[in-house]
């Protein structure tokens, strides 16, 4: 089963592999953000109950929630 970044722990790098289909509104916002495929991603940190999750992506600094993270698939970056 490919990783999802849901379940990245903070302070690691990953790159994205694809954004799986899903709720379409989701897909969107996150391509309009930039999370794009082969897009580096450095999980910063987690909020204490887990949810949401923030990342750096493109020099900037982007919260999502765990469900939205679900549908991005990634590989180690290198």
């Amino acid at each position: 089963m490919p990783r999802v970044l849901s379940d990245v722990q903070p302070g690691e790098r990953v790159v994205i592999r694809r954004i799986r289909p899903g709720g379409s509104a989701i897909r969107q916002r996150l391509l309009d953000m930039g999370v794009t495929r082969g897009a580096e991603v450095h999980v910063e940190r987690t909020a204490p109950l887990g949810d949401p999750i923030e990342l750096m992506v493109k020099g900037y600094h982007l919260a999502v929630r765990k469900n939205e993270a679900a549908f991005i698939e990634v590989d180690d970056a290198e």
